[in-house]
């Protein structure tokens, strides 16, 4: 069993910040899928890739929105991506904001965890894609290969002043996806 890890603000859908109420996706009319991401999840799918998201959802917690708004939103997303003939296996989301000391809030590896005792998976040589530096904080932290994406809230010139930096920088998520099936043929060859 192949594991992808996914944040999903600014790596599936259109990064909140700055342009909806409160800097967080609250109901479905803010989910925007980023272009090419329903068909990157297939293409990664059909190379036998389970994909787990990994999310901080700490609007929760800030009480901007309820726990059957996000799943509400989270259900759509499922679907969506379902009718492209793709599938995501789990989402974990961490509700928390940074002064409720959770051990599941990125860039704590708690998540990770979860799902690694949820689904009987072994975290060594997956990856994590992500759009920030609390993302790829956490995949290194877990032992995960990171690759950042510029498609979210992280701009290029910012990596350069990170302690933990990414294995890889892309795009978005379809050079991710290009690059780990790359990646994976070039280790097999």
């Amino acid at each position: 069993m192949k594991i992808l890890f996914i944040d999903r603000d600014g790596v599936i859908n259109k990064d909140p910040g700055g342009w909806t109420e409160h800097s967080y996706v609250t109901k479905w009319e803010d989910f925007h899928f980023l272009p090419g991401a329903k068909e990157a999840i297939k293409r990664l799918n059909d190379s036998g890739y389970d994909i787990i998201v990994i999310s901080n959802q700490g609007g929760i917690s800030k009480k901007l929105f309820s726990k059957p708004a996000l799943d509400e939103i989270t259900r759509k997303m499922l679907k969506d991506i379902e009718a492209c003939g793709a599938k995501i296996k789990k989402v974990y989301y961490c509700l928390h904001q940074d002064s409720d000391k959770c051990d599941c809030r990125k860039p704590k590896i708690g998540m990770f965890r979860q799902a690694e005792a949820g689904l009987g998976i072994k975290l060594s040589g997956a990856y994590f894609v992500g759009d920030g530096k609390t993302d790829i904080e956490a995949g290194s932290s877990a032992g995960l290969k990171t690759i950042l994406v510029l498609s979210g809230k992280t701009e290029l010139d910012k990596v350069e002043e990170w302690e933990v930096r990414p294995d890889a920088i892309v795009k978005d998520l379809a050079e991710a996806a290009d690059f780990i099936i790359k990646n994976e043929k070039g280790a097999m060859a």
